[in-house]
């Protein structure tokens, strides 16, 4: 987004840009047969394409003309090629920084995706006739390929809405456009069925059956088979749109007190549209109940597109028109005002369908467009010039980074329920760390803690969530200090975000050992298979010092090499990092091309019979955290001065081998996994503790009356009230 925020600023330097773009794009790629491409031309930037002498179309980024930002926060550049009746011929991804098609996802299926909007005419969506084309899922890469995939059909309709197409790519600054204002002088009220008759009311009906076909015929057969009701003819959904801005419709939907105070509230300028709905689908759901976002409806707008919060909204009990239907739902919604919308110009309110598969956590989600056009009778028109376009200020810069601002807080959003689990497992660890000794003088339940707080960071954490850190993230952290470094973009995954600043701030205080011995998927893996391994007698393996010693640095090596790498080339950095098995094992789930998996396996292999073999010899995240580790400000695991001479118990027993045998603990390899500290305090097998319980033992065998050759005292008793003498 930053780029681009510097492309709006010049005509030609966006010129240039495009330019640089179709560089990486051979024209046949765009369009069949052709050869080459014409001069850049209008704002934003449209190349002609040519076969021969004949111009077949146009060539433009989607970027350009309509957000196109992914999880990774930066653009997603893909250039499309779109023939003058408004069928797109070709589509090329040209750059994108997506994490999860850089750490697995094959770009082929992205691509294929993609490609089904190829033959697409979108002309008549343009004109509101037909719903946007959808694309097809990419499991374990849905959000991106929605994002891709919309990024280039709304860029689409938005050039064939401003007429360039037919108008040799120029932009039309010397055309006499009328200027269009709300006619805020009408007022009159008017009943439902009129509201509804002249269009100042929109509606969508939809059936169970015909939901369930659109399911079907987008090749979620799946979720077709799962309606909502057994009866394909009961009702989906009804769904009504009108602006409640627009004074007459204002007042007939919400009567005159509840209109006047959504004047009151609203800025000059500002739209608020009433929405309603019946039947068995909700057009609210649950997503901002919990995570104040509703995530079935998004207004569209010019290729730009809206998802309401919470705090936009207002419920409404009943419509004030007399002869208006009793509905379940109505909802008031306020749009931002720092969201450009023009009530007087076509738009759009896109219903999200979504349905369960056999798998509950797998959903498919397919769009119903229910467009709105506002009737004449409420649009007073100008005839007046169209001013020449003026350079963007530095508002309209700000603009474009709110823009990325709105998104990764639209994505924290959404990830509340998320979020929260996760502090909450990170209160929980803080817990366990800050009352280590009493929990590890209760071996039982300490073995319970640990064993439940892996399973949870493996299921949860790992294979649910995919929050893995890797030294991916090391290395573009660095990256981004060194060139253009924003927090947004770190920010748009939040899980992430919030487990590497818990990782940070554990540095401080335990080194690298809460990361490794507690929050790593693939690192809990190993450990619960090496569990089971030794209850099932498979033998375990402990490696001579001395080549212990040796192997261990491997890991150094390997993360000061892709450090270097990615000074030189991130991309090849990337790559390089396929060493850490994470991707295969926890984000994909072994669903890979076999020589990943089998990489995977093996090392998954070796921690049966060594220890978290992976941990302590070849990751590279484990010796990036463990280098700034070292400047820890605490010292939480307790030795006594015998240990390593002469006791040598728990460097036999650490089950990472992070203690010398000359009983210092090394803080680059320790796991804190706490084992340690139990022997510590483990007076059956620590020498020390034996040695201070035989003391005490004998000290207590000492204070008794016959050590000391005393007779025992009398014990008076009682029968009845009367004393009884007994020795």
């Amino acid at each position: 987004m930053i780029a681009f925020a510097a492309i709006s600023i010049s005509p030609s330097f966006a010129a240039s840009q495009l330019s640089a773009y179709l560089g990486k794009v051979q024209p046949g790629e765009l369009f069949e047969g052709a050869d080459r491409f014409g001069d850049p031309s209008g704002e934003p930037p449209i190349a002609p394409v040519y076969r021969g002498q004949e111009m077949v179309g146009y060539a433009y980024l989607s970027s350009d003309f309509t957000s196109s930002t992914g999880y990774s926060g930066k653009p997603i550049q893909i250039a499309v090629g779109i023939d003058t009746s408004g069928v797109v011929r070709g589509i090329k991804l040209i750059e994108h920084h997506e994490p999860i098609v850089l750490i697995g996802i094959p770009q082929a299926k992205v691509v294929a995706a993609l490609n089904s909007i190829i033959g697409k005419n979108l002309s008549p969506v343009a004109a509101g006739k037909e719903r946007p084309p959808q694309v097809e899922i990419v499991s374990g890469a849905t959000v991106t390929v929605l994002v891709m995939g919309d990024s280039v059909i709304r860029s689409a309709v938005k050039l064939i809405q401003s007429n360039r197409l037919h108008t040799g790519g120029e932009t039309g600054l010397n055309a006499q456009p009328d200027v269009k204002t709300l006619d805020l002088s009408r007022s009159d009220v008017k009943d439902w069925q009129t509201l509804l008759g002249d269009g100042s009311i929109r509606s969508l009906r939809l059936s169970v059956g015909e939901v369930s076909k659109a399911f079907e015929q987008a090749g979620h057969a799946d979720a077709a088979s799962h309606p909502e009701t057994a009866n394909p003819d009961d009702r989906f959904i009804d769904l009504y749109v009108a602006p409640v801005s627009v004074p007459t419709i204002g007042r007939s939907l919400l009567g005159d007190a509840a209109y006047q105070r959504l004047r009151s509230r609203l800025q000059p300028g500002q739209s608020a549209i009433l929405v309603a709905g019946d039947g068995a689908y909700s057009f609210k759901g649950s997503g901002y109940v919990r995570g104040g976002i509703f995530d079935r409806i998004e207004l569209l707008q010019d290729g730009q597109g809206l998802r309401f919060r919470d705090r936009n909204h207002t419920r409404i009990a009943a419509f004030a028109a007399s002869d208006a239907p009793s509905l379940r739902e109505i909802a008031l919604f306020v749009v931002p005002s720092d969201f450009t919308f023009d009530v007087t110009e076509p738009w759009e309110l896109q219903l999200l369908a979504q349905r369960s598969s056999s798998d509950a956590r797998d959903k498919a989600i397919i769009p119903f467009n229910l467009g709105y056009v506002l009737p004449q009778q409420y649009i007073s028109a100008a005839e007046t010039a169209a001013p020449l376009p003026e350079p963007p200020t530095q508002e309209h810069v700000s603009d474009q980074a709110q823009e990325t601002d709105a998104l990764w807080i639209r994505i924290w959003d959404s990830n509340r329920l998320n979020i929260g689990i996760t502090i909450g497992a990170l209160l929980v660890l803080t817990s366990i760390f800050f009352f280590q000794d009493w929990l590890v003088k209760r071996p039982k339940l300490f073995a319970w803690v640990r064993n439940g707080y892996l399973v949870f960071t493996l299921v949860w954490l790992g294979w649910y969530a995919n929050a893995q850190l890797s030294v991916v993230n090391v290395l573009t952290f660095t990256n981004a200090l060194i060139t253009n470094f924003t927090w947004e973009f770190f920010l748009a995954a939040p899980l992430i975000f919030v487990l590497w600043a818990a990782v940070a701030a554990g540095l401080l205080f335990w080194g690298r050992g809460p990361f490794c011995g507690w929050l790593c998927p693939f690192g809990a893996l190993q450990e619960l298979l090496g569990k089971a391994a030794k209850r099932l007698k498979i033998p375990q393996l402990r490696l001579p010092w001395g080549l212990h010693e040796r192997l261990w640095p491997i890991k150094y090596i390997i993360f000061l090499g892709l450090f270097g790498l990615s000074f030189y080339s991130m991309s090849y950095a990337e790559m390089a990092a396929e060493v850490e098995p994470f991707k295969t094992a926890i984000i994909l789930k072994f669903v890979r091309d076999w020589p990943f998996v089998v990489f995977a396996a093996a090392l998954l292999v070796a921690s049966l019979f060594i220890e978290r073999f992976y941990c302590r010899y070849l990751c590279p995240l484990g010796a990036a955290l463990a280098i700034p580790g070292r400047i820890r400000m605490f010292e939480w695991l307790k030795r006594y001065p015998e240990c390593g001479s002469p006791c040598h118990r728990c460097a036999k027993e650490c089950p990472v081998q992070s203690i010398h045998p000359e009983g210092q603990i090394n803080v680059n390899e320790c796991i804190y996994c706490m084992h340690c500290q139990e022997l510590y305090h483990d007076d059956q097998r620590c020498p020390h503790m034996i040695q201070v319980r035989l003391k005490r033992e004998k000290f207590m065998a000492l204070s008794t009356p016959e050590s000391r050759g005393e007779k025992p005292a009398k014990t008076v008793v009682t029968h009845k009230g009367k004393p009884i003498e007994r020795a």
